[in-house]
């Protein structure tokens, strides 16, 4: 799995305010992302709320309302598979390329958990449900809130 190495990071999130931004898609892989970044928000003690948006293609916009809104951070959760057809790339381009603008023009923190899969197993296998080798979600939320910390020190 890509999250070998992965580093252990111990956060206090007290005093911040997050968004989680999730798509509609792929049902069980995404609530099971926001299962593991909301278990992540309330284990670093940041407070949250959930906002659903219909897709990754969406994700950019509503993680920049969010922001503009008073977030201190958003994690950014969709799904993304791969199909027969170019759609893939554009969606998974539109969307990493999208949740990055938004991070450097807002200056706050965009916790990336946006999945781009070969095959639905590999999104079940990274979505934190039991079984899975890995939990995107709670990596996600770790970041952006690690990264909104980091912002206030500087």
């Amino acid at each position: 799995m890509s999250g070998e190495g992965s580093p252990q990071v111990a956060v206090d999130g007290t005093g911040l305010n997050v968004t989680i931004v999730a798509g509609l898609w792929h049902e069980q892989i995404s609530n099971g992302l926001i299962t593991g970044a909301e278990r992540a928000l309330n284990t670093m003690g940041a407070t949250h709320t959930l906002v659903r948006c219909a897709g990754s293609f969406e994700l950019p916009l509503v993680c920049q309302a969010a922001l503009n809104a008073g977030a201190d951070a958003v994690v950014a959760l969709g799904v993304i598979i791969r199909g027969g057809t170019p759609h893939f790339e554009f969606v998974a381009d539109a969307a990493t390329s999208g949740l990055l603008r938004v991070a450097l023009d807002t200056g706050k923190p965009v916790g990336f958990g946006v999945l781009t899969l070969d095959d639905e197993q590999q999104g079940l296998d990274r979505a934190g449900l039991p079984g899975s080798h890995e939990d995107k979600g709670d990596e996600a939320a770790t970041a952006a809130v690690q990264a909104a910390v980091t912002i206030r020190s500087l």
